[in-house]
């Protein structure tokens, strides 16, 4: 199944498209912005309009969409774009060449995933980029373009080369490549925490600001792509997703559900005694806080926000949401979910 439409985002596309026409489009570029924003989606149009074999479709940067290099990108197969996404490898001990087949078989079978549901949720909490990631990226780098006259790599979620299961071996890796890239080769990452990427990486590439989407775009979208029972929610699908195509398809299905009964449980809790706070926080799973933790926290600061809309008790909800939103930076770090929930329900609602 190809890729769904990009919707929105026609400022940051004009620019680009400008630069692509003109040859002066820079080698590394950093797209960031708010989780599920859209930049993925972005990277992959880019590269689209970059391997267009038309005139036409490479001057206004969105491809024709009907040769054969447009209808490889946007059914994930163009041997010259290269897309990493962070992966989970739960084969450990191997020796680097085999970590190496590890990931380009994991990444083979993300594509395959995607290419089945192109409408695809974020990668797991212990996915990362590791050294075996770059190292694969690297071999690729150096390969002469099959069918385009560039290669492109995208390397989604770029700051989870930081988290507990990546190393600054990695970061260092990336970084050698991002100085002497191939002149044929053209870098775009993706980043929701650009401040995470280490400040070698950031002096390297070009930062593309990636804005939130008005709900005009967000309700086209929904109209287009989501299932006739997901659009009779609409309007408080709107509310939350905030301006965030990702955050709108979170919202469509049971684990949106989930999420919610989550956050309402753990609110109730931080209300409760200090038996049923320490009892919600060991419910939490050691060391998944970039997965179904944050889900939780994201869960939190729905509820939150709604309830600060309404207009009662401000104060302590603003204060709730500082809290909330100070736990999901120190969740994508390498922390103990278990410890960080038995603070969280502690402090939530703390004059402190």
């Amino acid at each position: 199944m190809p890729l769904r439409p990009l919707y929105g985002h026609e400022p940051v596309r004009h620019r680009l498209a400008g630069a692509i026409a003109a040859g002066r489009l820079p080698q590394a570029l950093l797209f960031e912005g708010p989780r599920g924003v859209g930049k993925q989606r972005l990277a992959l149009w880019l590269a689209q309009g970059m391997v267009c074999e038309r005139e036409g479709g490479r001057s206004t940067g969105d491809g024709c969409g009907e040769c054969q290099p447009c209808r490889l990108v946007l059914n994930l197969s163009h041997p010259d774009v290269h897309w990493f996404v962070p992966v989970e490898i739960t084969r450990k001990g191997a020796d680097a060449e085999k970590q190496v087949e590890l990931v380009e078989d994991a990444l083979a079978e993300e594509m395959a995933a995607r290419r089945e549901q192109p409408l695809y949720q974020p990668p797991s909490g212990l996915a990362s980029h590791g050294i075996a990631s770059v190292r694969l990226l690297s071999r690729r780098l150096h390969l002469t373009p099959a069918l385009a006259r560039r290669k492109v790599f995208i390397v989604g979620d770029a700051e989870r080369l930081v988290p507990q299961q990546a190393s600054p071996e990695a970061a260092n890796a990336l970084l050698k490549a991002l100085e002497e890239p191939p002149a044929d080769t053209v870098f775009v990452l993706t980043s929701s925490q650009p401040d995470a990427l280490p400040a070698t990486i950031l002096s390297r590439v070009v930062r593309v600001r990636v804005a939130r989407l008005p709900d005009s775009v967000l309700t086209e979208f929904a109209q287009r792509e989501l299932s006739n029972a997901s659009k009779r929610s609409l309007p408080q699908q709107l509310s939350s997703a905030e301006g965030c195509v990702g955050r709108l398809l979170a919202s469509d299905g049971d684990s949106s559900v989930g999420n919610r009964d989550a956050a309402n449980a753990f609110l109730t809790a931080t209300r409760g005694s200090p038996a049923q706070r320490y009892a919600t926080a060991l419910a939490q799973q050691p060391f998944q806080a970039r997965g179904g933790f944050t889900a939780l926290l994201d869960g939190l600061l729905e509820h939150l926000r709604g309830a600060a809309r309404t207009g009662k008790d401000t104060s302590a909800v603003v204060a709730a949401i500082s809290r909330v939103l100070d736990a999901r930076g120190m969740a994508q770090g390498n922390v103990d979910p278990q410890l960080l929930a038995a603070v969280l329900a502690d402090e939530m609602w703390s004059n402190g």
